[in-house]
């Protein structure tokens, strides 16, 4: 999952990304609101954390123009105002959640993972792809009853490859998805993960392979069927 963090105070912001890619997920960091706002429209992200108050373009316009552009990627604001009025103008900007600092690392993370629970192949926080499942809250992968451990990027590919089960996904989907925007990556990386992942998720269970490449779309396809 990767998730633009717009704050214009660094230690919080860097803190978050420090906790957020210790959790598997690719971060980029943004510190000024027309720049955060640059990012948001232009690259593709699973979650925005989005503070209010920031040089340039504050968080409630950054999150009316991206709505206006009908850019519906979960927004979750960050502020030190927690006044209702305040809470109410950012619901009504657009935010899907809201988030009072001082904050715990633990909440913060809770509620990122209720936002990306959204898409309609997610049951809850587990994953599933035949006898292949992906617990998003412990970080627990298995196949057929049997325990599949992972590095962080592997975590990440396979929750992004069943996030998106029965579908097409591009080298440079993924590349946009599971690694941070200023990662030196490659095409040939995903192949690399990919073959990693093969060789814990499919050639222990020869019987059914559920990783299969796409000819013609330089991509992977995470299904029960070829």
């Amino acid at each position: 999952m990767r998730v633009l963090v717009i704050e214009d105070e660094h230690k919080i912001a860097n803190a978050v990304k420090k906790g957020l890619t210790h959790e598997s997920y690719a971060v980029d960091v943004v510190y000024d609101g027309v720049e955060g706002y640059d990012m948001a429209s232009s690259e593709q992200y699973d979650v925005i954390i989005l503070d209010i108050m920031l040089p340039g373009m504050d968080g409630i316009e950054i999150c009316k123009k991206l709505r206006a552009q009908n850019i519906h990627i979960p927004i979750l604001m960050l502020t030190s105002k927690s006044q209702v009025e305040d809470k109410v103008l950012g619901f009504n900007s657009g935010a899907d959640d809201y988030l009072t600092k001082p904050f715990a690392f633990a909440e913060l993370l809770v509620r990122i993972r209720a936002l990306t629970r959204r898409p309609q192949n997610s049951v809850g926080t587990v994953l599933t792809v035949a006898n292949l499942t992906l617990d998003t809250t412990n970080y627990e992968v298995k196949r057929g009853g049997n325990r599949i451990r992972l590095s962080n990027k592997e975590y990440a590919l396979l929750e992004y490859l069943m996030r998106h089960k029965n579908q097409v996904v591009t080298k440079g989907q993924i590349i946009n998805h599971v690694w941070n925007y200023d990662a030196d990556v490659l095409p040939n990386s995903v192949e690399v993960y990919i073959r990693h992942l093969r060789s814990k998720v499919d050639e222990p269970f020869p019987d059914k392979h559920l990783i299969h490449t796409v000819k013609g779309f330089s991509g992977y396809k995470l299904s029960e069927k070829p």
